[in-house]
């Protein structure tokens, strides 16, 4: 089945007030942050979405997929589930290689030439995370950023799964910047819960949270855009001092002053 759409109709909060948001429809391609202090109730929106809600969770919501109810092959089959979700929590109970733990999923998942996939994988999550993931380490030896780049690498090329959900990928200690440019690549539904202005000004969408209800849900200005650029030339900034730190070099003013005005921040 071809994903083309997802729609979430609003519930009620916490407090049993309707959601300000009646309805929000994504499509292919979408980028939507989800924001919102700490309780808010994003990441229960999320996992809403995760398990297909019909006013069966506490907020009453509903999703669509291709405004229709979800097939019931998504709910029965995870084989066949269009949505994958990175939670913050990554731990692996099988001490299995990174080879065998891929090699695995794409066997189950049909994927033909498992060697090349393994490869694209890899590829793409070395250049998210910092150490290089070496296929010959269990899964039980992974930090916690190189699991979360290992498991979005998954989702978007074993899994492929159409939409992709992700709980706070910048506390993973991967490189963010580049991460959302590799997203962008790919032709799926992305969903971020985040307190990153980076994410949030490179998403076409934002739902705003509060009280555990959808309280706005605002369309990214050209004008944001244009700031979100200028955020993440500060992040490239911060990621080369840090990489630089972490290497052992030392830093000094004058080269770090040299830094800043090499940067158009204005």
């Amino acid at each position: 089945m071809e994903i083309r759409k997802i729609t979430i109709f609003g519930g009620y909060g916490r407090g049993g007030e309707k959601e300000r948001v009646d309805q929000v429809d994504l499509e292919m391609g979408d980028l939507l942050s989800i924001v919102g202090p700490t309780g808010s109730g994003k990441t229960a929106l999320i996992n809403d979405i995760g398990l297909f809600a019909d006013e069966n969770t506490p907020s009453r919501r509903r999703v669509l997929i291709n405004d229709a109810a979800p097939a019931e092959e998504f709910l029965d089959d995870p084989a066949r589930n269009p949505i994958a979700l990175i939670t913050q929590h990554t731990g692996f109970l099988s001490d299995a290689t990174v080879a065998a733990f891929l090699d695995t999923h794409a066997r189950i998942r049909k994927r033909g030439n498992r060697d090349a996939v393994i490869a694209d994988i890899l590829d793409f999550a070395n250049q998210i995370t910092g150490e290089p993931i070496i296929t010959g380490s269990s899964m039980t030896e992974l930090s916690g950023g190189q699991s979360r780049a290992l498991l979005i690498a998954d989702a978007v090329i074993i899994g492929n799964s159409p939409i992709i959900l992700l709980d706070e990928i910048e506390n993973a200690g991967i490189n963010l910047t580049r991460a959302l440019e590799m997203l962008r690549k790919y032709e799926k539904i992305f969903v971020f819960v985040t307190h990153d202005p980076r994410i949030t000004l490179s998403s076409d969408y934002r739902i705003v949270m509060k009280g555990g209800a959808m309280q706005d849900a605002i369309t990214t200005s050209p004008e944001e855009k244009r700031i979100g650029e200028k955020v993440t030339e500060l992040d490239k900034i911060i990621v080369g001092l840090r990489d630089r730190i972490s290497s052992g070099e030392r830093m000094l003013e004058k080269e770090f002053r040299a830094i800043m005005d090499m940067t158009w921040l204005t």
